[in-house]
């Protein structure tokens, strides 16, 4: 200790000693004034007396002694208090309101030599902090940010007034920590599953003794690819695996757009139908339970989407990769059946249905809500059909429907049905499976009960929590699916010639004349609707276009755009048009009819609103196309609506769309 530290403790004592020698005098001076007495009262003022004096000198005598001794005590601690900032081994510093440095300690200039730094300032040394950001810091606040090779967590503390603010800042190495996290990060382990698509089918393609040696061939790719990442794979069922996988090596299968849906596609032993998977990946869980279950419904989303596609899904997002396939279309009907008897059991204990379509209804959504009102007429059901706005081609379905032998309130809008709409009713959607584009959205959320039949792909904004839910893309038309859910109701339907109709329209338009999107079942629906009355010709002179239909869609054709020799990008014109959207769908399905078009898009402006019609044969998935686009759809026939952009910002946006596809190989 120093001799100026000891001299000042010294003079501390004894200004301490002082106040107790003047408290026994005060006591003394009391003990005489007890006495009574003149000679006791002298006594006591001359104690009193003696007791000021001393505490007069001590104020005047040593208070000097006393300050220099406290103001040198202080000076020697603040010294020491400077030693150990600057010998401390966490870089600090001082900087006053502007960022400019004042003051370093060893450690932060060893650092900013080590980085061939000669910041003098917080902004030099990080460009990312600004002014404006050491304005908002209140007592203190932290930042994650790198120097060089280095990442930091730097906390500024606040001191000082306003107008002379002094920022203490202290960097705390975060390196090491980082690289840790990182690594546990890409070591986490995920859970994915593999189903195969068309098992059954691809089976059946093949002579029963190749059988074996197919499905061998299939496993054999399936444990080589995951056995190049270190994962553990497991054959559930002979069409199911289950997959735990370091999260490393997941972000690798992500980078290669999952390249197994394309490898297993190449096992050939003679097997006319080629195999497909799909795979459901859960990420970023929780528990590993939670993993499981992201991956579970990763994989019903992957298969509700047509399959031959890998979905991955955090707590957060969705991701999608392949689905260049078409959807395979399932022989055996044994799905329909169950649907059908469980629509049956779902609505028996209730007594009122609201069915809906999607806005601005076309005649497959108009068919197929149809024929869920006879479905629950036959179950002596109270149903409705919520219909606010559709476009003109329905309009010769819906004068047929109205009045006459149906009743007036077959068709209801959306204020009309809320106020009939209690908590025991069902609502059935048909036709699209997004809550954003029904008919009546405020119906939908009152609703405790839903029942969804759709034939369009899932996207990310799908219902949830329906009580029953039949979705397959590989369906030509929602009134394909409803067509066979009327032939398994129990007690038999019997469609009326009108109603047939409508829903033979719905696959007829649907499928465009029986061309796109066509398979056995699709047959077998439209076989079934001629047996209950449906008219071919009658169909045909409903569908009849108006002149000025037919000139603006020719009009599109002639001014369609070829980009990259394989995408046709056109305008369609609506004034005049009483349904410009249908016209603009009909114009893309016709630019497919041009050699070497893979895939058209058809841009029409209307009330305010630019719709995209999106069409394609086999090469394109133009649902993907459109998902970039904020839309959705089917593999072929999909769309999107845009607002806020002219027709040439909506060009410029689908030529982007296709670029970004070509170049991750989503797009031949």
């Amino acid at each position: 200790m120093k001799k100026e530290d000891r001299k000042a403790k010294e003079l501390l004592r004894k200004y301490l000693r002082w106040p107790l020698a003047a408290a026994l005098l005060a006591l003394a001076a009391g003990a005489l004034s007890l006495c009574g007495g003149r000679q006791a009262e002298i006594g006591a003022a001359l104690v009193t007396l003696l007791s000021a004096l001393l505490c007069l000198r001590l104020y005047f005598s040593q208070r000097k002694n006393i300050e220099k001794a406290m103001v040198n005590y202080g000076i020697s601690m603040d010294e020491l208090q400077k030693r150990l900032s600057e010998d401390l081994d966490v870089p600090y510093a001082l900087a006053d309101q502007g960022g400019n440095f004042l003051w370093q300690n060893r450690a932060m200039r060893a650092l900013l030599k080590e980085q061939h730094c000669a910041s003098k300032s917080v902004s030099d040394l990080f460009p990312e902090m600004s002014l404006t950001d050491l304005a908002k810091i209140g007592e203190s606040a932290d930042y994650h940010l790198a120097l060089g090779n280095l990442e930091f967590r730097i906390r500024f503390t606040r001191t000082g007034e306003a107008e002379n603010r002094v920022f203490a800042v202290v960097l705390y190495d975060e390196t090491e920590i980082r690289r840790l996290q990182e690594e546990a990060d890409r070591r986490r382990l995920t859970a994915g599953l593999v189903y195969i698509d068309n098992y059954e089918e691809a089976m059946e393609s093949v002579d029963e003794v190749r059988r074996s040696l197919l499905m061998a061939m299939i496993e054999r790719k399936i444990v080589r690819y995951f056995d190049t990442m270190d994962a553990i794979a497991k054959k559930l069922e002979k069409d199911k695996y289950f997959f735990v996988v370091e999260r490393q090596h997941m972000e690798a299968m992500q980078q290669n757009h999952f390249d197994i849906l394309e490898q297993v596609k190449t096992v050939n032993i003679g097997n006319e139908m080629r195999v497909t998977l799909s795979i459901g990946v859960g990420d970023n869980g929780s528990t590993y339970a939670e993993c499981y279950e992201f991956a579970r419904q990763a994989i019903d989303l992957a298969l509700s989407r047509g399959g031959d596609q890998a979905v991955v899904k955090d707590h957060e997002n969705i991701s999608y990769y392949g689905g260049k396939s078409n959807s395979t279309e399932k022989s055996t009907r044994v799905k329909a059946r169950v649907k059908a008897q469980a629509f049956r059991e779902l609505i028996e204990n209730r007594d009122q249905l609201f069915i809906m379509g999607h806005k601005i209804a076309d005649i497959d959504s108009v068919g197929a809500a149809v024929g869920i009102w006879r479905i629950a007429q036959a179950m002596n059901k109270k149903a409705h059909i919520v219909l606010s706005r559709a476009n003109s081609s329905v309009k010769p379905i819906l004068d047929r429907l109205r009045g006459g032998e149906y009743p007036e309130d077959m068709f209801l809008d959306e204020e009309q049905a809320l106020k009939l709409f209690d908590d025991t009713c069902v609502v059935v959607v048909v036709d699209t499976n997004r809550p954003a584009i029904v008919e009546a959205p405020k119906l939908l959320e009152a609703a405790r009960t839903v029942v969804v039949l759709d034939h369009h792909r899932q996207s990310q904004d799908s219902i949830r929590g329906a009580a029953l839910s039949y979705i397959e893309t590989y369906a030509s038309s929602a009134c394909e699916l409803v067509s066979e859910i009327v032939q398994y109701i129990p007690d038999g339907v019997k469609l009326r010639a009108a109603e047939a109709d409508a829903m033979y329209a719905g696959i007829v338009i649907d499928t465009h004349n029986f061309v796109n999107q066509t398979g056995v079942r699709t047959f077998e629906a439209a076989a079934f609707l001629r047996r209950n009355g449906a008219d071919v010709t009658r169909v045909r002179k409903m569908f009849r276009e108006k002149i000025e239909d037919y000139r603006a869609k020719a009009e599109a054709v002639h001014n369609a755009e070829i980009y990259r020799g394989a995408f046709a990008i056109s305008e369609c014109p609506s004034e005049g048009l009483d349904s410009p959207t249908i016209v603009g769908a009909q114009a893309a399905n016709d630019l497919l009819d041009i050699v070497g078009i893979k895939a058209s898009i058809v841009i029409t402006q209307y009330n305010g609103r630019l719709y995209l019609s999106a069409r394609s044969i086999d090469e394109v998935n133009v649902q993907v196309m459109m998902e970039k686009l904020g839309g959705g759809g089917h593999r072929t026939v999909s769309g999107a609506q845009l607002e806020g952009v002219t027709p040439e910002e909506a060009r410029n946006r689908i030529k982007a769309v296709l670029d970004e596809m070509i170049e991750k190989g989503e797009i031949a």
